[in-house]
């Protein structure tokens, strides 16, 4: 009877750890021949990227729901630096694809010696819950860290934070709750809620059926999500780049350009580029942006430079 109730304590350990578990599925992706092909028009290099590469679709726990997302991780034996992908677009729209991850040029950016962990945001992609645009829902890029904690090549000392579209309103948000995140890059962010429902008349369907509360207070809601709103909140000692298109009709330029404005006046550590004639995806300049992006990434988050001082000096 001893050894029955010291095995079943044993059990019950197991499995209280693996509940504790962030990860609950990674599943490897095997790139069909078509998926390949298709990319190879955008990202010439795609099969050596692969060959370096290992990819994953993955379930992990955020706030007691199954949440999917994606997961990339170098082949080569080493400790690497992590980046949290926040995508854009809104529950099926949008959403992270095995091409889409490629080009973006996440698969580009893990090649040179990065994890890359990227959310598809509650509820959707088959996943649990409902996003709430900015709500509960900036939890599921939160819990993103203790996720790599899980994964035995990551060094989670280093954990930058890459966005795009939406996926920039999710970090600017995730850096007004967390000081673990040692560098982000903004791609078309949203900064104005408001603005951009200015711009966009059907978006006030889309924050209808996902923010809890819109209906009854537009403003509140809006604001609380709006980079331009917060920008004081979010941490000193993250630098961010930003980039942006000046022919961009999803997220217009002008939100984006209120917001570095604020940050220059805050002296919020930040570098903007503007592409001129570039569209929501900076598809003319996808070779340029993923070179500032790689170097941004390894001179703050690789190698954890210092930022200069913003104080005005010089002969």
């Amino acid at each position: 009877m001893k050894y029955f109730f010291s095995f079943l304590l044993v059990l019950i350990s197991i499995s209280a750890k693996s509940q504790n578990r962030k990860i609950i599925e990674q599943i490897p992706i095997a790139l069909p021949d078509s998926t390949i092909h298709a990319v190879e028009k955008v990202v010439p290099g795609i099969k050596s990227i692969i060959a370096m590469v290992n990819f994953y679709r993955i379930t992990y726990s955020s706030d007691g729901l199954n949440v999917k997302g994606y997961l990339a991780i170098p082949k080569k034996k080493g400790s690497y630096p992590c980046i949290i992908y926040n995508r854009g677009g809104n529950k099926e729209f949008g959403k992270i694809t095995d091409a889409g991850f490629l080009l973006r040029g996440l698969g580009e950016l893990s090649s040179q010696g990065y994890i890359i962990v990227a959310s598809q945001y509650r509820g959707n992609d088959g996943g649990e819950g409902k996003e709430e645009f900015g709500g509960k829902d900036i939890n599921d890029v939160l819990n993103l860290i203790p996720v790599l904690s899980e994964v035995p090549k990551a060094d989670t000392s280093r954990i930058g934070m890459f966005g795009w579209s939406r996926g920039g309103m999710m970090t600017y948000l995730a850096l007004t709750k967390t000081t673990k995140i040692k560098a982000a890059v903004v791609g078309s962010g949203i900064t104005d809620l408001t603005n951009l429902l200015e711009s966009r008349p059907e978006f006030d369907e889309v924050y209808k059926d996902l923010i809890p509360g819109y209906a009854d207070n537009k403003v509140r809601p809006l604001n609380e999500r709006s980079a331009v709103q917060f920008a004081e909140k979010i941490n000193k000692t993250t630098p961010i780049l930003i980039l942006q298109g000046t022919a961009d009709w999803r997220v217009p330029t002008n939100q984006v350009l209120d917001l570095a404005n604020r940050f220059y006046q805050i002296k919020q550590p930040f570098r903007f580029i503007l592409y001129e004639g570039g569209e929501h995806s900076l598809i003319e300049h996808r070779s340029d942006y993923l070179i500032q992006t790689v170097n941004w990434f390894n001179t703050y988050l690789r190698d954890r430079k210092t930022w200069p001082s913003l104080e005005t000096h010089g002969g």
